[in-house]
């Protein structure tokens, strides 16, 4: 165990939890004043940061950099295809799937984007809310994801370092990357995930209590969420206890299995017709409109919007970039770059996609043809918008169900892997840290969400998520170079690059004329022996 990350870590993180129990009102006044500052005056910067990322996933994809192997050069990947999609999705954003699958769509369809040129309401407000929504969940969040995931899996795998965010730095700040600099970043990495990873366990204890609001007529109270998250909590341990090959591995993949039988009875039992139009229409919206999305800032319409959705999205994709590139560095040993970005990259991509047109298009459909008033259950909390999907379609209860069951199962996972995560970063970087520790990180990130829950709810969490973001978008860009500058160092590159180049006009090359004759010199400029 790192003792100056660990202890650092630990009290800083404690001193949260303690602000939160016995100040309530003073963290949420204060968390919602900085925000105000920090979106006002560094909007721009997580917009240009998560351009940076997508652009220089693609462009690692396609170079001559794609053949190297994160690990030796015959090495093959540790896990099967099927289980490293599984637990990457799992790990990536699987309870923002449930909590905003139905949500934002029809936030979006009710309160179109500024500039979007639609009225609320509309068929072109439905285009709308489907293409930002893939904008928002898709090739962006996973080309930080990816960025993020290649650096550690290189420093860790191809060149022997410690699982840690601080070994990829090692090309910028050589042996200080073990010093107190690469502590500080180690730092910044831990209260990144543990403040991201709180978001999105607070999101599913707000789902998983809603569900049992009103599937069981259980009253929904803040002090039931906290249990909840104390229950799931508890299951935790027990999964963390049995490490990656066994735990996370098959939680993650009855997560994908479930989830896919959920979305093909939304499918089958709701408007298919409509769903499969839906399909190709907004990737085709969302790929028209791709470059003025990504350029939007608060510059000529105003921060508000992008505040409570892009940005806030942008600095959550930031905040859990340590903790999922670290996870997918993990399970990603034996694989080519190319591989691993392509698979980062476009696999998640597209199951999000289809996932996103079957149920928010099939919200939208019920919206749009009266059968249920989406809109305004949404407008109670965006917590109940999936399960009003659910009610207006047949076996209620079942669905209803398997979709808590689905979000207790990401928080399981959720926390699990971000817990293995923040044990290696205070434990040098191990790849097997002490039960023990991974146990505590746990617990921990079970009460900073508690504490946000009760300090002000889904919006505290969003607000301190932005927070947290912020210093680490300065690392993550950082990250960029010392990654590009590596893999430009690496001698599979270097002899890729040699081997590709093409010959000289007035390059002489030996040849052999017959089975006994001499060698002799050809000569481009001449054309002859």
């Amino acid at each position: 165990m790192d003792p100056v990350v660990a202890a650092l870590g630990f009290g800083l993180v404690l001193a949260v939890v303690l602000w939160g129990v016995f100040g309530q009102d003073s963290l949420d006044s204060t968390t919602g004043t900085a925000l105000t500052w920090v979106i006002d005056n560094f909007g721009w910067l997580f917009v240009v940061a998560a351009d940076v990322f997508l652009l220089l996933a693609v462009y690692l994809a396609l170079s001559r950099f794609g053949r190297i192997r994160l690990g030796r050069d015959d090495e093959e990947p540790e896990f099967g295809t099927l289980a490293w999609v599984a637990m990457m999705f799992s790990a990536g954003m699987g309870i923002g799937l449930m909590f905003y699958a139905v949500a934002e769509p029809i936030q979006h369809f009710a309160a179109p984007p500024p500039g979007s040129g639609v009225s609320a309401g509309t068929g072109g407000a439905a285009g709308a809310a489907m293409q930002y929504t893939l904008f928002h969940w898709t090739l962006h969040p996973w080309a930080i994801y990816a960025v993020a995931g290649l650096a550690l899996a290189y420093a860790t795998f191809r060149m022997g370092r410690g699982n840690r965010v601080s070994s990829a730095f090692v090309p910028l700040l050589g042996e200080r990357a073990n010093g107190r600099p690469g502590q500080a970043i180690d730092l910044l990495a831990i209260f990144a995930t543990v403040f991201g990873s709180a978001t999105s366990l607070g999101l599913g204890a707000l789902q998983v209590a809603k569900g049992l609001n009103l599937t069981m007529d259980v009253k929904d109270t803040e002090s039931l969420e906290v249990v909840i998250i104390c229950a799931l909590t508890a299951a935790f341990v027990v999964s963390a206890f049995s490490g990656i090959h066994r735990g996370v591995k098959w939680l993650s993949t009855a997560n994908v299995v479930l989830a896919v039988l959920l979305m093909v009875f939304v499918f089958v039992v709701g408007p298919t017709v409509y769903i499969l139009g839906v399909l190709p229409s907004s990737v085709g919206n969302y790929f028209q409109n791709l470059t003025t999305m990504a350029t939007r800032t608060g510059a000529f319409i105003g921060t508000e919007w992008l505040g409570t959705w892009t940005i806030f999205y942008w600095a959550w994709w930031l905040s859990w970039a340590p903790f999922v590139g670290t996870f997918i560095a993990r399970i990603s040993r034996g694989r080519t770059v190319r591989e691993f970005l392509v698979g980062v990259l476009l696999v998640p991509s597209g199951a999000s996609t289809v996932w996103f047109a079957v149920m928010g298009g099939s919200a939208l459909r019920i919206q749009q043809t009266g059968e249920a008033d989406l809109v305004a259950k949404t407008a109670e909390g965006p917590e109940s918008a999936l399960f009003a999907m659910l009610d207006a379609m047949p076996l209620y209860g079942l669905t209803a169900t398997v979709a808590m069951v689905l979000v207790a199962l990401y928080f399981v996972t959720g926390a699990d892997s971000a817990s293995l995560v923040l044990g290696s970063l205070t434990s040098n970087g191990s790849l097997k840290p002490p039960s023990w520790i991974v146990v505590i990180w746990g617990v921990l990130i079970g009460a900073v969400a508690s504490v946000l829950l009760l300090a002000g709810g889904l919006e505290s969490l969003q607000q301190a998520t932005i927070l947290v973001a912020l210093p680490f978008v300065v690392v993550m860009m950082a990250l960029c170079v010392a990654l590009v500058k590596e893999l430009r160092d690496d001698p599979a590159a270097k002899h890729e690059r040699r081997r590709s180049r093409p010959r000289g006009l007035f390059e002489a090359v030996r040849v052999t004329v017959g089975e006994d004759a001499e060698p002799e010199t050809y000569d481009r400029r001449h054309g002859g022996i």
